[in-house]
């Protein structure tokens, strides 16, 4: 099999919307996540509740940031989010935008995890087609 990447890695964020850090505080750390409302993703392939994961430097923290909306898919994640319903944890090029036009406030920026981007696989071929060729060319990206 070949590995082709196809995008950068994927930074996560977690992000909520001005009118929901008005009631309360911005977290300092994971841990305080559990003082919040999550706005969570289940997973289509075994129904669980994501686990959001946490990175800064060699430690490594997962935590259940529970709140009252579930979704199984980020867009309405995202929606929720900007509505103040609670804070998401969604990829960072997702929410760029809202978060520069002050839509979205970033939190916990020094407790980043960082996911490898995406990869086509296929299987070796001696004599790929020109047209298959030209696709991974125009795909890949380099990291």
């Amino acid at each position: 099999m070949v590995a082709v990447r196809i995008s950068p890695d994927i930074r996560m964020s977690v992000v909520g919307a001005p009118a929901y850090f008005a009631s309360r505080p911005a977290p300092q750390g994971p841990q305080d996540l559990t003082a919040h409302s999550g706005i969570n993703l289940r997973l289509p392939t075994n129904g669980e509740i994501f686990t959001w994961t946490f990175q800064k430097g060699a430690k490594s923290q997962r935590i259940r940031c529970d709140g009252s909306l579930v979704f199984n898919s980020l867009s309405p994640i995202l929606s929720a989010a900007l509505g103040g319903f609670g804070l998401a944890w969604l990829p960072e090029p997702m929410v760029r935008a809202q978060v520069a036009s002050g839509l979205l406030v970033p939190v916990l920026e020094d407790w980043v995890q960082t996911y490898e981007g995406y990869h086509l696989y296929y299987p070796h071929r001696r004599h790929a087609t020109s047209a298959f060729s030209l696709l991974v060319k125009t795909l890949r990206v380099e990291k």
